[in-house]
């Protein structure tokens, strides 16, 4: 059986290091490719390569590369994200890709759908009120109403 394509959505807040690590002990099996989809929202003032995937987002960067995306990709991935997915792909056999988009989160995720494609997606919760939710919009809440793959959503504090 074929291994599945679980994308993860990053931002490397707390709440994506919660969404990452459920779906690294709660998800993925050997063989599978765990996908971190990461949108960067504001690029419009960068130089270089990043106006080359302006439109369909970076090729997929593995795992040994992805120390390198700060000055290819204008992203900065913390330690702690970097030590997460090294044990997951070392401990459960997986293959750690990420994938950089442009523009705004809850379109470039729904879009990351097809796009890579995805089997699912798991996205972390920052847990706006009611209120916040409906004055800001939440991208979770996008994700799920329009994806067409199954979505986890994660509290942080699970």
């Amino acid at each position: 059986m074929a291994g599945r394509n679980i994308g993860v959505a990053v931002d490397f807040s707390s709440c994506s290091k919660a969404a990452l690590r459920w779906a690294s002990t709660n998800l993925t099996r050997s063989g599978d490719k765990l996908i971190l989809i990461h949108v960067k929202s504001s690029y419009q003032n960068e130089q270089g390569a990043v106006h080359l995937w302006e439109q369909s987002g970076s090729p997929l960067i593995p795992l040994a590369e992805f120390s390198d995306v700060t000055k290819t990709y204008g992203v900065s991935p913390d330690k702690e994200t970097i030590e997460i997915l090294t044990q997951v792909a070392n401990q459960i056999g997986i293959e750690v890709f990420a994938k950089i988009l442009y523009g705004d989160p809850a379109k470039k995720l729904y879009e990351a759908v097809d796009l890579v494609p995805l089997s699912c997606m798991v996205i972390g919760s920052r847990g706006l009120s009611t209120l916040k939710r409906a004055l800001m919009g939440s991208v979770s809440t996008y994700i799920v109403n329009h994806a067409a793959c199954p979505v986890t959503v994660v509290k942080e504090n699970m």
